[in-house]
């Protein structure tokens, strides 16, 4: 009696033993359905999965098919099971068959060959792998765990996506694609969505997180920017008045920063400074077309961010040039405040501090100034300040 376990079940002991079968897989029966109707199991299903997700799938849906194979099997020795306990009367050999399929190991469930190096001259040729329901019920409850796993990431990762994406989408619809930034958004938004249904698994959280606040960042500017042209269209006459008033202010920026320029060249001694054209007329010019051909919001809106970046970069260059001369005023500044200290202190008409305080005055009127040395020639100053009248400067 292959697979018998020994012990001979009684009557009583095989109808319990049938009953509680029974019971276990019609619950396994519901389990194996609602499974198969598991939200993360319908995506994959409807999108093949790649990358990341293919890779952790493929173990977890092997495990699936063999849970399915074993529920199977499971419900053959059940039946086997039940037509053999149907029998008016139960004999010795009756429950010894229905022990052995029962508390045995009746089912195949895989055949191999045996390498000729591993037989015995008169030894099978196949191994034959045998297995029971106990058996079987262990293996489903060990693949269970790990199927569900992979399908609840999926459906996370998709729960994510969707709850963050659809308003996204429908906002995008509301107001349209009617700017590039619009556009490319939509394109991006389109890509996420299509790279979480094939590789969800690929995204980890904090990954998601970055890319969905960056998409509704670009979604709130790109809004702004369509609420400002549509003012700028009901107000036409006032925008083109405000860009106007952003060219004048870039003119006047290029001329303080030119002046600027000119008063470092021959004050201090420095490198060369970068010296941009004055291109506020070009914008003018620009303006007074589009004020001639009303409305045009969206490039009306375009020259004034040209408008801005050229006013930064002039805005930039007056402080360099105005840097330059606003140190050489609070090198001044500092020299006379430690001269003045000198004469409280009683060490003014010192005559290393006379000295000390003739060299930084001269360097501090010769053109071009050089900041570097009136830095060093005042700091001797403070010091020997400090040394001459025994106290910390």
């Amino acid at each position: 009696m292959q697979g018998n376990p020994g012990h001979i079940l009684s009557v009583a002991e095989i109808d319990r033993e049938i009953a509680e079968r029974a019971r276990e897989i019609e619950t396994i029966a519901a389990t194996l359905v609602e499974l198969d109707k598991h939200p993360g199991l319908v995506l994959l299903r409807r999108f093949p999965p790649a990358g990341v997700t293919a890779q952790r799938w493929a173990p977890a849906r092997a495990a699936l098919e063999s849970m399915w194979e074993d529920f199977g099997r499971l419900g053959t020795v059940l039946d086997r099971a039940k037509a053999a306990r149907g029998r008016r009367r139960l004999d010795a050999l009756d429950r010894e068959e229905l022990t052995r399929l029962l508390r045995g190991q009746p089912v195949e469930v895989a055949r191999h060959t045996i390498p000729m190096a591993q037989r015995s001259l008169s030894g099978p040729r196949e191994q034959v792998e045998l297995i029971g329901i106990a058996e079987l019920l262990d293996r489903m409850r060990a693949a269970f765990p790990a199927v569900v796993a992979v399908l609840d990431a999926v459906e996370a990762v998709n729960n994510r996506i969707v709850a963050d994406l659809a308003p996204l989408r429908a906002e995008l619809d509301r107001v349209g694609e009617t700017v590039p930034e619009l556009r490319a958004l939509s394109a991006d938004i389109d890509a996420l969505a299509a790279e979480a249904a094939t590789d969800p698994l690929a995204l980890r959280p904090d990954a998601l997180d970055h890319r969905l606040g960056e998409l509704s960042r670009r979604l709130r500017a790109a809004t702004a920017v369509l609420t400002e042209l549509r003012a700028m269209s009901s107000d036409w006459d006032g925008a083109v008045a405000r860009v106007r008033a952003h060219v004048e202010e870039l003119h006047r920026t290029y001329e303080r920063a030119e002046q600027a320029r000119l008063r470092v060249e021959r004050g201090i001694l420095a490198a060369p400074l970068p010296r941009p054209a004055d291109d506020s007329a070009v914008y003018g010019a620009e303006l007074a077309a589009l004020h001639a051909d009303p409305p045009a919001p969206a490039a009306l809106w375009e020259l004034r961010q040209r408008l801005t970046a050229a006013l930064a970069n002039a805005q930039h260059t007056e402080q360099l040039a105005q840097g330059l001369l606003d140190r050489r005023g609070e090198l001044r500044g500092r020299f006379e405040s430690y001269r003045a200290k000198a004469a409280r202190r009683g060490v003014g008409e010192d005559p290393e501090v006379l000295a000390a305080s003739r060299i930084a005055a001269g360097l501090l009127e010769r053109r071009p100034c050089d900041l570097a040395a009136v830095t060093r020639a005042v700091a001797d100053y403070r010091q020997l300040i400090a040394q001459k009248s025994g106290r910390r400067s």
